[in-house]
C-alpha cells in the first residue's frame, strides 16, 4: 500500500489534511471517502484502508476542522468555525468529493462516516446525494427534538457565559459523560468505544483524541444533528442512494441499536429504495476498532462490491 496527504484550501481558506491510501498497481475499482469522528482524527483508520486497498479501492481521509493535522495547534482542536460550522465541515468533505472524481475519472465513489463523521455524512447526502454512489454510516444515531433542543439551549448559554471559543466541559459531560454508565466496572472512561483494550488504551495515549469542544461546535453538532433528525430533510435524499447502516448492539450512541432502527426507519419512510442495517452483537461504538473488526470489514466490502456499478 502506498501512503500519502496533500492539502486543499476550503472556501473559508483553511487548509484541510488529507490522507490518501492506494495499491501498489492498477486502476482503482472505486474510492472510499472516509469522514472520521468527533475528536478523533483520519489517520486511525490506517489498517481499515489497507485492507481496502488490498481488495482494489482507493482511500481518502480529511482530518476535519477542529481535528488532527488540519487544527494548527492545540487551540484549534474541537473548534469549527465562528458560525455555519456544520455545514462548512459538510462542504469540505463535498470538495474532496471533487478531488476524488478529478484524480480518478468515473469510478463509483462511496463516502463511510462514523459516529459524529456519519452525522456529517448524513447532512452530506441531504445537499449532496446524486454526486456519489453510496454511503456507509457507522456508528450513527437519532436524538430526540428534546435532547436537541436542551443541547442547543446549554450550547447558546455557555456560548453567552465564555465566548465562541472556549472549551466547554459542561456540554462534554452532557454529550459523552454518561456513555460509559452502562458498562459494570469499567477499566477507563473510554470502555464504550470498543472491547479491545489495546485500542481503547491507543484512543487515550493519542494527544489528537478525546479532547473537548468548544461551546460553538456543540451548538454546531446539535444544529446538525436537528437537520438529520427531520423528516422533510430525509426526504431530499436521493431514493435511489443505496444506504448501509451498521453498529454493535451495545453502541451507548446508538442507545443499544433503538436508535440506528430509528435512523433506518426514517430512511425508509423517506422512501429510501435500497437500504441494509445490521447489529454486531455485544458489539460497542467503534466497530472498525473491534475484536471481529475483520468480520466487518468483510461486510463493507462484500456490500460495496455488491454496489458496484
Amino acid at each position: 500500500m502506498k501512503e500519502s496527504n496533500f492539502t486543499f484550501k476550503d472556501k473559508m481558506g483553511q487548509n484541510i489534511f488529507v490522507y490518501k491510501w492506494e495499491g501498489n498497481e492498477g486502476t482503482p475499482k472505486a474510492a472510499i471517502q472516509i469522514a472520521h469522528g468527533a475528536s478523533e482524527h483520519a489517520k486511525r483508520y490506517f489498517e481499515f484502508a489497507k485492507t481496502l486497498t488490498e481488495e482494489g479501492f482507493v482511500v481518502y481521509a480529511n482530518d476535519h476542522r477542529g481535528h488532527g493535522k488540519t487544527a494548527l495547534n492545540d487551540e484549534e482542536l474541537g473548534f469549527f468555525a465562528e458560525k455555519n460550522g456544520w455545514k462548512i465541515v459538510v462542504d469540505d468533505m463535498h470538495e474532496l468529493t471533487d478531488i476524488i472524481k478529478k484524480e480518478n475519472g468515473d469510478i463509483p465513489i462511496f463516502l463511510l462516516g462514523h459516529s459524529m463523521g456519519s452525522f456529517l455524512a448524513r447532512s452530506y447526502i441531504i445537499e449532496y446525494g446524486k454526486g456519489i454512489d453510496g454511503v456507509i454510516l457507522s456508528g450513527t444515531g437519532y436524538n430526540t427534538s428534546f435532547e436537541i433542543k436542551l443541547g442547543l439551549l446549554i450550547s447558546n448559554r455557555e456560548i453567552n457565559k465564555k465566548g465562541l471559543k472556549t472549551k466547554s466541559m459542561k456540554l462534554q459531560k452532557l454529550t459523552f459523560g454518561s456513555l460509559n454508565n452502562k458498562f459494570k466496572s469499567p477499566r477507563t472512561d473510554y470502555d464504550w468505544l470498543n472491547r479491545d483494550e489495546k485500542e481503547v488504551d491507543k484512543y487515550i495515549e493519542d494527544k489528537l483524541c478525546g479532547g473537548a469542544f468548544t461551546t460553538s461546535s456543540y451548538r454546531d453538532l446539535f444544529n446538525g444533528i436537528s437537520e438529520i433528525c427531520n423528516l422533510k430533510n430525509i426526504s431530499k435524499v436521493p431514493k435511489t442512494l443505496p444506504i448501509y447502516l451498521f453498529s454493535g448492539d451495545k453502541d451507548p450512541v446508538g442507545k443499544n441499536g433503538k436508535g440506528v432502527l430509528k435512523v433506518y426507519n426514517l430512511f425508509k419512510k423517506a422512501g429510501i429504495r435500497d437500504i441494509e442495517m445490521k447489529l454486531y452483537k455485544d458489539g460497542r461504538h467503534e466497530m472498525l476498532n473491534e475484536l471481529n473488526k475483520h468480520e466487518v470489514y468483510e461486510d463493507i466490502i462484500n456490500w460495496i462490491n455488491r454496489h458496484l456499478k
